[in-house]
């Protein structure tokens, strides 16, 4: 009897399952209905293309994913406000044709208690249930009876099999596995900016876009206006967190690196490492600062302002005074020199007004702000400048920039700077990706920047102070989320204390959270990975994992390739990805190899490939997670890089079932 109630159990849910897709599909198809007539009930062409945004929008939140549950737990409520109820929670809101639901969103308030009630806390929750699916079908449950204090916590079978199920392509949502921890974050405030300290497996990259698809839930209509903003190292991490969003139902999210944001995607420039290190210190923007203030003059003598019969004058002393207080107003430079137009012609008017009689009207106005002595002036006093024209100045005229450094660099330092063969002129100039961050911090010194409502930058580690600048200025009116781990620091600018990187994000106040349990990564390949912390020179509290199914498996060959295709051939036999992982310069040979032997593989960037077997270089590793990985040659790895331990140590924890190292060389020491 117990098995037979357990069956009939089961079936009730899979007809509730059934039910809700079938409550899914009529609320996308009224969203469509109304996308298709939106354009005759709108009053105007305005309107309509508002109301077809918003309906365009609404359909494709709306789409389901067969292979993905629609609702993975559920609550039944014994004591509290939500006394007697039963619901079921899953990753959107589903309604019935009465309006009542059928599944709630993980992210409404009653939803919380999935992830943070527990027996000693039960929230008036009587009994949790997690359920288990296989392609997108209810194959089992289990249930927790807080209110009996029956709690299985990890030792959840359907959460265990959920954290390890094979990574197969890009990353996946884990509204399904959030735990107690993480979800205090991902429901933080919006007002709230935080850092997260992640060591690696411990989910810190979902809890930020996690906490993205909280906040539009809870602020859609002031974050739909502002924006969120993921900011990204690479364009193949970005290409592997992309569907997390929208299978959440979130498809307004913007994405990009860093260099995306300051358009240095399409710079030609190549910088030595000296000359680059010195364009991200923080010292650029005070530099740029002093150069753009340079160009703002005095007044020396009177300006005279022909006006039909009249003849209006303004003094030095009252135009001296208007600049001197414009100066000290926190506004952009554009801003200012707009200021100290208008303020001029309120002088005039003012002199017109007390010898005519009467208001000039706003012609009059447009016309003294535009006649020659006032434009004369401006370009005296306040001169129009441009972000390239600005960076082209300092990095090609030796004088004008030893008058903005000062006693800021050296005297080797500026030599560094400035271009060996300047161009003939800005539009001729071949700017590097650095040069780039340069002119956008020129941008924001000239004019107003357009700031995102929030923003999650994910490996922050390797920003540098003026990449965190050109981040600040896009979050200025808005919250970050801050996602990193110090140890993983491979750029020569790589952070070592987080309170830096919020001190040039302008939010030194946020909370620094650390995370250190790990559910992905295999507690084996992390023991041996945290082998590399004493070496690393960072204050980061060593990594622990859950798991102990893992496995790690260390070989010395005299054949690296040879040893690489064994190695992914065993992998092949199990479920999952695999990951071939190389010195950027060893990448090609191990290509060659794989193509060799029959072996179909991909590249990183390349989310849309097919095949189980993706071989990445290790400098665009990281963020990454396969189920299988295969690291070739460890102390090739750190020798490509001043920081190649700090890379060694991203690249071990890359795998999340098994790590294969092979080597020809003797392991870097600190492994051995």
């Amino acid at each position: 009897m117990p098995d037979l109630d357990l069956d009939t159990d089961l079936d009730r849910e899979r007809e509730h399952l059934a039910a809700s897709r079938a409550a899914l599909t009529r609320m996308r198809q009224r969203a469509q209905a109304l996308f298709a007539t939106g354009d005759k009930v709108a009053g105007d062409a305005y309107t309509a293309e508002q109301l077809g945004r918003h309906l365009s929008q609404r359909v494709a939140e709306l789409a389901d994913r067969p292979d993905t549950p629609l609702f993975f737990g559920r609550l039944d409520f014994g004591g509290g406000e939500h006394a007697g109820r039963r619901y079921h929670i899953g990753r959107r809101h589903v309604t019935d044709e009465a309006g009542e639901p059928m599944v709630l969103d993980w992210r409404a308030p009653v939803s919380r208690s999935f992830y943070r009630a527990s027996a000693r806390e039960p929230e008036g929750v009587g009994v949790r249930r997690r359920f288990g699916f296989n392609r997108g079908e209810i194959t089992s449950f289990e249930d927790e009876h807080l209110d009996r204090g029956e709690e299985l916590g990890t030792a959840s079978r359907i959460l265990t099999a959920e954290i390890e199920r094979p990574r197969v392509g890009p990353m996946r949502d884990i509204v399904a596995t959030i735990q107690p921890e993480q979800d205090v974050l991902v429901r933080a405030d919006l007002a709230e900016s935080i850092c997260v300290q992640g060591a690696p497996g411990t989910g810190k990259t979902a809890v930020g876009l996690h906490r993205a698809a909280y906040l539009l839930y809870l602020h859609r209509d002031r974050l739909r206006r502002s924006g969120v903003l993921v900011v990204g190292p690479n364009r193949a991490f970005l290409s592997y967190i992309a569907a997390v969003l929208p299978a959440l139902g979130e498809v307004e999210v913007s994405q990009a690196t860093v260099a995306d944001l300051v358009g240095a995607a399409g710079a030609v420039g190549v910088d030595g490492p000296v000359t680059e290190a010195l364009k991200h210190d923080i010292r650029m923007a005070e530099l740029l600062r002093r150069a753009l203030a340079a160009g703002i003059g005095e007044p020396v003598e009177p300006i005279v302002v022909p006006d039909g019969s009249y003849r209006w004058r303004i003094g030095v002393e009252p135009l001296r005074r208007l600049i001197a207080e414009t100066r000290t107003e926190p506004v952009p430079y554009a801003t200012g020199r707009d200021r100290v137009r208008a303020r001029v012609v309120g002088l005039l008017q003012r002199q017109a007004e007390s010898r005519r009689g009467d208001s000039p009207g706003d012609a009059w106005l447009r016309r003294m702000a535009r006649c020659r002595p006032v434009t004369d002036l401006l370009d005296a006093v306040w001169p129009a400048v441009t972000p390239p024209a600005l960076v082209y100045r300092l990095l090609s005229d030796a004088d004008a920039l030893a008058a903005a450094a000062g006693d800021l660099f050296t005297a080797e330092e500026q030599a560094a700077l400035r271009w060996p063969r300047p161009p003939r002129s800005v539009k001729s100039a071949r700017w590097s990706a650095a040069d780039a961050l340069l002119i956008d911090e020129a941008t924001g010194l000239i004019e107003r920047t357009a700031s995102f409502g929030h923003v999650v930058v994910d490996e922050a580690q390797d920003l540098s102070p003026m990449q965190c600048r050109a981040i600040a200025r896009r979050s200025e009116h808005g919250s970050i989320t801050l996602l990193g781990d110090l140890a993983q620091g491979t750029a020569p600018w790589a952070a070592t204390d987080w309170r830096d990187s919020l001190r040039h994000l302008g939010k030194p106040a946020a909370r620094v959270v650390p995370l250190t349990t790990g559910f992905r990564v295999p507690a084996a390949v992390v023991e041996f990975a945290n082998r590399l912390l004493p070496a690393l020179a960072v204050d980061v509290p060593p990594a622990r994992s859950l798991r102990r199914d893992g496995a790690l498996d260390i070989r010395t060959t005299d054949d690296l390739a040879a040893a690489t295709v064994a190695e992914v051939r065993a992998a092949l036999g199990h479920d999952g990805s695999v990951a071939v992982i190389a010195a950027d310069a060893a990448v090609e040979e191990l290509r060659a190899a794989l193509r060799g032997a029959g072996i179909e593989f991909a590249a990183a960037d390349d989310p849309t490939a097919a095949a189980r077997v993706t071989v990445v270089p290790a400098s665009l590793v990281k963020g990454l997670e396969y189920d299988h990985v295969v690291v070739v040659e460890p102390a090739g790895i750190v020798a490509a890089e001043p920081r190649g331990l700090h890379r060694l140590y991203v690249v071990l924890t890359r795998a999340v079932s098994r790590l294969a190292v092979v080597h020809h060389a003797p392991l870097p020491a600190p492994l051995g």
